[in-house]
């Protein structure tokens, strides 16, 4: 009887239940085939496949099951039923992502192990990597991938102490900040990554200076910008700029007063093709002016400069302009045939030493240059005109600073008589500009030294370009004439720890690996730079980082009676260097000639 059933059960199998298993699989595996193949999931390498790809094998094979089930009730086919699809679904789900998981570990396993075979080779660099977060998971997975003969990853440093001991990506936490200095001196470390993106300006001061403190050199994530318009993460890391230990604060503006006045307007910068006058180009575009006039003697630049832009700015009307603000007659047609609304006049000898010893042509260019971009901004009914000066017009003890006095003086005299708003911006160095001492240092570091510093305490106020042009712009919104706007530097830095924190960052030692030499004070140079004169008050703006200096009492008349003055040693072919002093200090009062050379 036990037989008999045991056989019925069995024929019943092998003709009802045998049959729907049969067409339950060939509709299943077309199903799944034709679901997987439309949405290219066969092509992800297993490799590189992370969480999100795991959840999408998922919901495929639910989507292929419930697909199943669509078939078996339209098509009234006998296979296996929904319930039991949806399972199978959930079931086969699990089971493909389970195998491609082992396979990618036993892959990375693979990985990992050749990167141990190969840290012998006396040419791998020991890597620290600061951050535990998804920049760091991208830069360890490169790392183990294709560069694990280059780089051996001794650790990850975390500020959360949750995370101690954890692992990311198969490398251990070791410890926190703190812990930067001891890791690196046991674990003979080459390289720090800095991983960390999205960090406050103070943190990552913190961190790079203890980073300074070992002799490791140094790399760096950019901001998450500049991630996202690179998504080879790895390739994103850079050597530590200055910027990055100055520990300043991103500008906030108010980009639609900024707007107001440039959009569909005409927009003239003088200088275009240097380091102010360029940033300028790139900021005032962004607000879509009718048509920017870049113009500048110095047709290298000028050209580099228009290239840049109209890559970038396909649609934009951009002008580039050969011409020098000395000639009257070219800049009268240029303002005439163009009628631009808003001028920035950014075109000057800045080079204090080159002017020491050309002090003619600083007034050629400074003082008389600027006098005729101003005559012609009044004469063709420009909204709004902009100098940019410098701290060094502040108390000058240079021929340079002088003839920046000068054009202020010029700007704030003939905002009494024109219905143009001249207005001046006055800073001080700014990072990475023509010039500035910052791509020097790290020139002479490549070459091995030595660092060259005037004097041991020498100070400098630093603003980064883009910052400075920020505030410049915002500054204009201000305007309303005859202003000299001051912007806030920040804290005074010393020129020497400037050297040594680039030394350091480099992996280098100072004055062991690479040696700092002081030079003495060049001549018209000071030990500290001024923002503002003693005779000018101070007053607040709407910006926390823009005061204003109320216009000092200063005709046009008294303007072009010290021009005469000029322009007698200009035509003067026998005038000597004393001549020229002398001049400059009868008309600029607070000019004082200062020649110091000690070291």
């Amino acid at each position: 009887m036990q037989f008999f059933c045991l056989k019925q059960i069995g024929i019943l199998f092998i003709n009802y239940y045998v049959p729907r298993i049969i067409r339950t699989v060939i509709v299943s595996v077309l199903v799944y085939q034709l679901v997987f193949h439309i949405t290219k999931s066969y092509n992800n390498i297993i490799r590189y496949e992370e969480g999100k790809d795991y959840i999408k094998y998922i919901i495929l094979c639910l989507i292929s099951s419930i697909i199943v089930s669509i078939i078996r009730v339209i098509l009234h086919i006998e296979i296996a039923s929904t319930r039991l699809n949806i399972l199978a679904g959930i079931f086969i789900g699990l089971m493909m992502v389970s195998y491609r998981i082992i396979i990618r570990y036993i892959l990375v396993f693979d990985v990992v192990n050749r990167g141990v075979r190969v840290k012998k080779n006396s040419e791998t660099k020991n890597v620290l990597i600061i951050g535990a977060g998804n920049a760091a998971h991208e830069i360890i997975k490169t790392i183990h991938t294709n560069m694990s003969e280059i780089y051996d990853i001794v650790g990850v440093i975390d500020d959360n102490p949750k995370r101690l001991n954890y692992t990311i990506s198969g490398v251990k936490i070791i410890g926190n900040r703190n812990d930067i200095v001891r890791i690196c001196q046991d674990n003979n470390v080459d390289l720090i990554f800095f991983s960390i993106a999205n960090i406050d300006n103070e943190n990552r001061k913190q961190i790079l200076n203890i980073c300074q403190q070992t002799k490791c050199k140094v790399r760096i994530l950019p901001g998450m910008k500049e991630i996202i318009k690179n998504k080879k993460l790895f390739e994103n890391l850079r050597d530590v700029e200055i910027e990055d230990i100055l520990g300043r604060e991103p500008i906030k503006l108010d980009n639609e007063n900024i707007e107001t006045l440039i959009k569909n307007k005409v927009v003239l910068v003088t200088g275009a093709g240097g380091s102010i006058g360029s940033e300028l180009c790139r900021q005032i575009i962004k607000y879509k002016p009718s048509k920017l006039v870049m113009l500048d003697i110095y047709e290298n630049n000028l050209y580099d400069v228009e290239i840049e832009l109209r890559t970038k700015n396909p649609k934009a009307d951009i002008e580039a302009i050969i011409a020098s603000v000395r000639d009257t007659k070219r800049l009268e047609q240029i303002f005439e045939n163009y009628k631009p609304y808003l001028v920035f006049h950014a075109a000057a000898h800045k080079h204090v030493p080159l002017m020491e010893k050309n002090p003619l042509e600083a007034i050629k260019n400074n003082v008389f240059g600027t006098y005729n971009v101003v005559n012609a901004s009044d004469k063709y009914n420009v909204k709004r005109f902009i100098l940019i000066s410098t701290d060094k017009a502040v108390n000058p003890t240079n021929i340079m600073g002088a003839t920046k006095r000068m054009c202020e003086m010029i700007v704030q005299a003939k905002n009494k008589v024109s219905d143009t708003e001249f207005a001046a911006v006055r800073f001080g160095n700014v990072l990475g500009s023509n010039g500035s001492v910052v791509p020097l240092f790290k020139k002479q570091i490549a070459e091995g030294g030595p660092v060259t510093v005037t004097h041991k305490e020498i100070t400098r106020f630093f603003m980064t370009i883009p910052e400075a042009v920020e505030l410049v712009l915002q500054a204009m919104t201000y305007a309303k004439g005859g202003e000299i706007f001051v912007l806030d530097m920040g804290e005074p830095v010393k020129i020497y720890d400037l050297a040594e924190s680039l030394i350091r960052l480099s992996g280098l030692v100072p004055n062991e690996d690479i040696q700092i030499e002081f030079t003495g004070l060049r001549p018209g140079e000071k030990l500290y730079e001024e923002l503002l004169m003693s005779e000018e008050g101070l007053e607040k703006t709407s910006h926390n980082k823009i005061f204003v200096a109320e216009p000092l009492d200063i005709s046009m008349k008294d303007i072009e009676e010290k021009l005469e003055r000029f322009n007698g040693l200009l035509i003067d072919e026998n005038v000597t260097e004393e001549q020229i002093k002398k001049i400059i200090k009868e008309n600029i009062p607070t000019y004082m000639e200062k020649n110091v050379v000690k070291k």
